[in-house]
């Protein structure tokens, strides 16, 4: 063959042999080396313990049920009861120390992730009550009308 074909060749050959020689310094012997082989993505044995050690950010309603039975007696009864509290007031980490208050999302825009109006029969969404964003109240906050903890109760 003429040298024009054998230099790209082994310009190829030659790259091929640096990344994977990088890929066995860089990449830990235990990456994805389980039965199933790289199934679970970027699992490593290694680090297993690492993770376990890591604080959870979210808790579940029940941890802020223990001080707070006033606003989850209300809220459990309602139809918001299978909506985490984190969806709304945000992630419990630290929580009561840092911070004493969580904030409280009170956007129209949270609202309107499950209630704006949409058409789709095949499926559990189209059951939730709707509403047409740009003639109910525009501009104003849901929660000045609506209690998130009961919504069936109107506020006014």
């Amino acid at each position: 063959m003429k040298r024009h074909v054998w230099r790209p060749l082994f310009v190829v050959l030659g790259l091929v042999a640096i990344i994977l020689s990088a890929r066995m310094i860089y990449v830990p012997a235990d990456f994805g080396s389980q039965e199933r082989g790289y199934t679970f993505g970027f699992h490593r044995l290694s680090n297993e313990q690492e993770w376990q050690a890591f604080p959870a950010k979210f808790k579940d309603s029940a941890y802020c049920g223990g001080c707070h039975e006033d606003k989850t007696g209300s809220w459990e009864a309602s139809a918001h009861a299978a909506i985490p509290c984190e969806n709304c007031h945000g992630a419990a980490f630290g929580h009561p120390d840092k911070p004493e208050k969580l904030g409280i999302d009170r956007s129209r825009g949270l609202c309107l992730r499950c209630h704006a109006k949409l058409y789709m029969p095949s499926s559990g969404r189209h059951d939730l009550p709707g509403i047409d964003a740009e003639r109910h109240n525009p501009g104003a906050e849901c929660v000045a009308c609506h209690n998130p903890h009961n919504p069936s109760l109107e506020e006014m």
